[in-house]
């Protein structure tokens, strides 16, 4: 599996390239620390001095190699205000933590677990995890967490973790070709980036038939529904009742694909059928000016030659610009939460080490070391003119419904996507095929 974060060493180079071309303390944020309902400030002060006890924490290895220091620094908060409570930090890894978190669900569960921000519905909508919707204002930072991560947590109207860090995508292009086709400032709308990527093309593609300014796989549903946002749409809403209704038949939806047909047609090569995980090693081979990707896959791109990369490429990326200037495109926001299970004895352990980890001291110490995307708005500045933080700035994310899986493993997206981008489908068709399939799965039992 491909790491969840970019690591410090290709983030800080990806800035280094985009430069060139184109607080509060850990008590302040919404609330002040934790403190245990119906407890005064002394009593809980009193208590918290007097618990004892183990407080056992799942992250991933992403943690252990990557910042370690901060997690001990959190520890160290917490033990300032528990320093009896033991807190046992038990690394998993990606391939084999829901077997072995699904096993300790239904014994004894660890009391903070990380889990992928996609994870994180299958066990809000089981009732693995606990409400703590009431307990929000304790997070520092919480007004300003990522709109995509929050809603990763969020379930039925109720919050049932605490975003850790994320992902976004950006438009990764060669400063090579950009220069040589006359090209300067990134485009700031997306009639300027069709124009900039018809400039590549009469640049580089006369003599070049695979050349694709855009590469841009027909199945890239992750990209493409940040067209479907972008202009206003959604791929589903749900209802006071609990009711999904599936919308991209709606006008906005069918406007957003619109304009990403258009742009496929005119500077695309890639198969309609085809989707985004060869992007990377693509791009490297020399016919591609540009792609829409996660930030670890410019390591890919520029990697060694043994594995497919190409070291020789200058890159440098920007945020896909949205129909007008005032704000980029959605990104779809990848990354971690932290969950507590609802069958914890210690929750209130847990949301306080939380906080010290992810709150604001915590959140500025790993930005600041880690180079990671934080998960609130209000630190997004430390990372510079970075363009994947600025991606994230403005995000989406899939619907939380208990089926939603379902609809993904059973490629409706993908499938309607490539059938409009491949002309086999009116954009009208496949949408209303689209969300026909969806509206069954996601109000199914």
């Amino acid at each position: 599996m491909k790491s969840r974060y970019l690591a410090a060493a290709g983030i800080a180079a990806v800035l280094a390239v985009a430069g060139c071309s184109s607080g509060k303390s850990s008590s302040g944020g919404s609330s002040a620390s934790p403190t245990p309902a119906g407890s005064s400030s002394a009593s809980a002060s009193s208590s918290a001095n007097t618990a004892s006890g183990t407080l056992t924490v799942w992250l991933q290895t992403d943690a252990q190699t990557g910042w370690p220091k901060e997690v001990a620094a959190a520890t160290q908060r917490f033990n300032a205000k528990y320093p009896n409570v033991k807190v046992d930090v038990q690394y998993q890894t990606w391939a084999d933590h829901l077997t072995k978190l699904d096993a300790a669900l239904a014994a004894t569960p660890p009391d903070v677990v990380e889990l992928g921000n996609t994870e994180t519905t299958k066990y809000m909508a089981t009732g693995a995890l606990a409400d703590i919707t009431a307990d929000k204002g304790k997070f520092d930072n919480s007004d300003t967490w990522l709109a995509a991560l929050e809603q990763s947590v969020t379930y039925n109207g109720k919050l049932y973790g605490v975003p850790y860090y994320a992902g976004a995508r950006a438009v990764i292009y060669r400063t090579d070709q950009w220069q040589g086709a006359g090209l300067s400032n990134p485009p700031t709308t997306l009639d300027e980036f069709l124009k900039d990527g018809e400039a590549l093309k009469a640049k580089y593609g006369a003599n070049d038939p695979n050349y694709s300014a855009l590469y841009w796989p027909g199945k890239n549903w992750y990209g493409a529904m940040s067209f479907v946002y972008g202009y206003g749409g959604a791929i589903a809403t749900q209802d006071s009742s609990g009711k999904w209704t599936a919308t991209l038949e709606s006008p906005q939806s069918q406007a957003g694909l619109a304009e990403l047909k258009k742009i496929y047609d005119a500077l695309s090569k890639a198969p309609a059928d085809s989707d985004e995980s060869k992007q990377d090693s693509i791009m490297a081979q020399g016919h591609v000016g540009m792609i829409y990707g996660n930030g670890w896959e410019v390591g890919v791109i520029t990697g060694p030659k043994d594995k497919g990369g190409n070291p020789d490429l200058k890159l440098a990326a920007f945020p896909m610009p949205g129909p007008d200037a005032s704000k980029p495109l959605p990104s779809f926001l990848g990354g971690s939460d932290l969950v507590i299970p609802a069958a914890s004895q210690h929750k209130d352990w847990a949301e306080e080490w939380i906080n010290d980890f992810v709150g604001n001291t915590g959140m500025t110490a790993l930005v600041n070391d880690a180079k990671v995307i934080p998960n609130t708005t209000s630190l997004l500045s430390l990372l510079g003119d970075n363009a994947f933080a600025k991606a994230a700035s403005n995000s989406w994310f899939v619907p939380t419904a208990k089926n939603w899986a379902d609809v993904e493993s059973q490629n409706i997206l993908q499938t309607m996507l490539a059938n409009i981008l491949g002309g086999k489908q009116s954009i009208a068709d496949a949408t209303k095929a689209a969300d026909a399939q969806i509206n069954q799965i996601l109000n199914g039992s």
